[in-house]
């Protein structure tokens, strides 16, 4: 089933700045009704709005400044977005910090928010307010979930977390009762702030040392990012798990099949 964006509403948390901006920003280019911006930050918050308003006319964003480790804040958000807008279809799930120096902080955040998002949309808003067949959830990890990262492994277990997260509730089950798609993406390096103050967010000097790995990896800006994930929006399958890296096309992870995995140690022997 393909998800029509035109006309529909969004929710972002993370989206005053980097790639959650952008997100809203190629959302409303497909013709999205409305979105709210979701962020702690209200400065971030208010100069989004102003970007939104000049590109795209008054009335299509929000702004409602939002703790997601405090799931009362996210509650009112969604309700909020309700109150504006009168439904809402899909939810990205993409505030995080990257930041091992804060690792209990940054569980928080990256873990506890997005589980937050999980239950309001899927449990709550997305069944009853979504406007079509079929709801989506976006939950924005990182190649660090997948490959890990010795310069920050706190923040790569939060990644990997996020990926458990949404091939638990990506599936048939929770599918066939809410009409929920739930699927993550995997930006490679993108060129935002996450990125570039990455220095002294780590777990002390033995670690920083290790940040040169990061500049082996290929870099994409961010408007390229939201552009690929339109089409993930669009057409990705629930529970699935996909990579945007290097400025080059979004491809699907495909994880290994541990029975399969099982079967090929056996022939082996």
């Amino acid at each position: 089933m393909v998800i029509e964006i035109r006309g529909k509403v969004a929710l972002i948390t993370g989206g005053a700045s980097g790639i959650g901006l952008q997100f809203a920003k190629a959302l409303l280019r497909n013709g999205l009704k409305g979105v709210t911006l979701a962020d702690l930050n209200p400065k971030l918050g208010h100069g989004a709005l102003q970007q939104i308003e000049r590109e795209f006319g008054p009335n299509r964003a929000i702004f409602v400044q939002t703790d997601v480790t405090r799931i009362d804040q996210l509650d009112y958000t969604f309700n909020k977005t309700i109150g504006t807008f009168g439904y809402l279809d899909i939810v990205f799930n993409n505030a995080g910090i990257l930041n091992d120096a804060v690792w209990e902080t940054q569980i928080q955040i990256n873990i506890n928010g997005v589980i937050h998002g999980m239950l309001l949309a899927m449990e709550k808003y997305l069944p009853k307010y979504q406007q079509g067949p079929e709801a989506l959830i976006v939950n924005t990890s990182s190649i660090a979930g997948l490959e890990g990262s010795a310069h920050v492994p706190i923040y790569a277990a939060t990644k990997h977390a996020v990926l458990g997260l949404t091939k638990s509730w990506g599936c048939d089950t929770f599918y066939d009762r809410n009409k929920v798609r739930v699927v993550a993406v995997c930006p490679g390096v993108t060129n935002t702030p996450l990125i570039s103050e990455m220095n002294n967010r780590s777990l002390g000097a033995q670690y920083e040392n290790l940040l040169d790995e990061v500049a082996t990896w290929p870099t994409q800006k961010p408007e390229t990012l939201a552009e690929q994930v339109m089409e993930i929006v669009k057409y990705a399958p629930n529970g699935s798990t996909w990579v945007v890296e290097g400025g080059e096309a979004a491809y699907e992870y495909i994880f290994p099949d541990r029975t399969e995995m099982k079967r090929n140690v056996i022939e082996t022997l």
